[in-house]
């Protein structure tokens, strides 16, 4: 984030998985502690997103989703049997590819390769 100017353009697609994901790892920690995080530590990633938000550090950028599925469906058709993606990979790669952009941010290395495969530069 620090090298960016301007804001992360995201979709509520991104913002949707951010929220459940962080809820599942609560959620994960209250049946064994072993998992995930504390509710206390998940509630204040949750409102530092929101504060984040808030301040237009990042900007939820309008999608057509019906276009977005048709993309992932051939996102889906052309990758997953050689490669296995997830869903939610490739909805993230088509969206990327649908809105036009260039460079696409992930920590998954399976969703890197089909970033990578579509065109898209993935910094490190």
């Amino acid at each position: 984030m620090t090298g960016l100017s301007g804001s992360l353009g995201v979709s509520s697609l991104l913002l949707l998985e951010f929220r459940q994901s962080v809820r599942l790892q609560i959620r994960l920690h209250l049946n064994d502690r072993s998992k995930g995080f504390p509710q206390t530590e998940g509630q204040q990633m949750l409102n530092d997103f929101q504060i984040d938000l808030n301040a237009g550090l990042l900007t939820t950028i309008p999608v057509d989703w019906a276009a977005v599925h048709q993309r992932a469906e051939a996102l889906s058709t052309a990758h997953t049997i050689s490669s296995g993606h997830r869903l939610a990979d490739i909805l993230h790669v088509a969206t990327a590819l649908h809105l036009g952009v260039t460079e696409f941010l992930t920590f998954d290395s399976n969703q890197k390769k089909l970033a990578q495969a579509e065109g898209l530069r993935v910094p490190v």
